[in-house]
């Protein structure tokens, strides 16, 4: 707390926003005045009630089973805060400062449901190997106009050619030059918060964008992200546009990825355990493969969390249907880049750029770590079009949810509370889904059955 002091205090900072990521990847938590936070830290003070981390997607709060997850009394969790993300807010004028918190209970003990928790745990495991496993996301989305009206389409926006996209532009230097008041803001923005960027590209979709990451640490990574996502819509909203992370926001177009790159280092040298000296794979690289090849179809709920996630999952637009893998392959759900020994790595493409960056990660590692610890085996590489073989991943979210909380080796790794819960919020969110009729059904079953 005395850094976190010393650093509000140098910086002349009036507000802190205390965030911590939900279940959906969503920020809640509480703004306060900078004398009140610090005071609030110091005596544990500051509290959220626990069903902050059941709340769905629509906000609302779904029955809860009291032997499993949750309590009718709802009591509060303390908010501790990770002095490690202190940054600047950089769209506000007055200086305002956020931090995320962890959540500890009445025990002091970490709460499971937490998704920052369940990432943490993951890396705990990979921590008591002597290994350290290095991340680098990619992240897609649209710029679209603004959306008042949920049941009309979303539409590109117009840039400063004063028109706006009609086709594809993928990698187009001029396309994205379109929006460089955006992403002006986007750079200037994630300086300011400390959020280490690298690439910015245009995707397939129209005002499509994707931005690299640099690699590192997962638990730094995920906060970036989680940052990232908020940073992100906000430089957006100050030129009238809007950014959405939807997996499919619109149709007949790419849906947005998260790509995540991850390799796994040795501690105490921090050699790539995925290459030997000679730059072949090793046998704890194959495994690692394998163990996302078993596990990743079952953990699909943390990768494709929303109804809209599965609109993605189809064989087109380079989305993946299944998890082969394959040398610089596109169209397989895990792909090897050309790389030298030490930037050997897999690429997870399944994941959504809806997902929780947090859970997202925590997902991917925990199944590569099965798959080292059982020294599983892969499939073979596939070369041509990874399309041609079967479709594997949970095609709803009903199936997806089903394989999840038939898949035991993850619900030891991960938390029977953590399972529980994204299952509950997840199960309360397709309830609300069911119950709102389509335009589509309206146009077509309307006056024809």
């Amino acid at each position: 707390m005395k850094y976190l002091e010393d650093w509000l205090t140098e910086r002349k900072v009036d507000e802190v926003e205390c965030l911590v990521p939900d279940i959906n990847g969503i920020p809640r938590g509480k703004i306060l005045p900078s004398r009140k936070f610090i005071k609030s830290s110091k005596g544990e003070s500051l509290r959220l009630p626990t069903s902050v981390f059941l709340q769905t997607v629509t906000g609302e709060y779904p029955d809860v089973d009291e032997d499993s997850v949750g309590s009718y009394e709802d009591p509060d969790v303390y908010m501790r805060p990770d002095s490690d993300t202190v940054r600047i807010v950089p769209w506000y004028e007055s200086p305002t400062a956020q931090v995320i918190h962890d959540a500890y209970d009445g025990d002091d003990k970490p709460v499971e449901m937490a998704s920052r928790y369940v990432l943490k745990r993951v890396l705990q495991l990979y921590d008591d190997k002597g290994w350290k496993p290095v991340v680098a996301p990619e992240l897609e989305f649209y710029l679209v106009q603004p959306n008042t009206d949920p049941d009309l389409p979303l539409l590109p926006p117009v840039g400063k050619s004063g028109r706006p996209e009609t086709g594809s532009q993928a990698y187009g230097i001029d396309a994205v030059n379109e929006f460089d008041p955006i992403f002006e803001d986007v750079y200037d923005y994630c300086e300011v918060s400390e959020i280490d960027v690298d690439t910015l590209v245009h995707e397939s979709g129209s005002a499509q964008m994707e931005i690299n990451f640099n690699h590192g640490n997962p638990l730094e990574l995920a906060d970036q992200a989680f940052l990232f996502k908020r940073t992100v819509r906000h430089a957006a909203l100050k030129h009238n546009v809007y950014a959405t992370f939807m997996a499919k926001p619109l149709a007949n177009q790419p849906g947005s990825s998260m790509h995540v790159h991850q390799s796994v280092t040795d501690k105490r040298t921090n050699r790539n355990l995925f290459a030997d000296s000679k730059g072949r794979d090793t046998a704890l690289f194959r495994a690692y493969v394998a163990g996302l090849q078993r596990y990743l179809p079952q953990v699909i709920p943390m990768l494709a969390p929303n109804i809209n996630s599965y609109r993605r999952l189809q064989p087109q637009f380079d989305a993946p249907i299944n998890v082969q893998w394959g040398i610089d392959n596109r169209s397989c759900g895990l792909r090897v880049p050309v790389s030298n020994a030490a930037g050997r790595r897999i690429e997870n493409r399944l994941a959504g750029a809806d997902a929780n960056p947090y859970l997202a990660m925590a997902a991917t590692l925990v199944c590569g770590y099965i798959g080292m610890t059982e020294r599983l085996k892969p499939s073979n590489q596939i070369e041509g079009s990874a399309y041609r073989m079967p479709h594997t991943l949970p095609k709803t979210a009903y199936e997806a949810l089903s394989r999840f909380m038939a898949c035991k080796p993850i619900k030891s790794l991960l938390g029977e509370k953590f399972i529980q819960a994204l299952y509950v919020v997840k199960t309360a969110e397709l309830a609300a889904y069911q119950n709102v009729i389509s335009s589509w059904e309206r146009e077509h079953l309307l006056l024809n059955v």
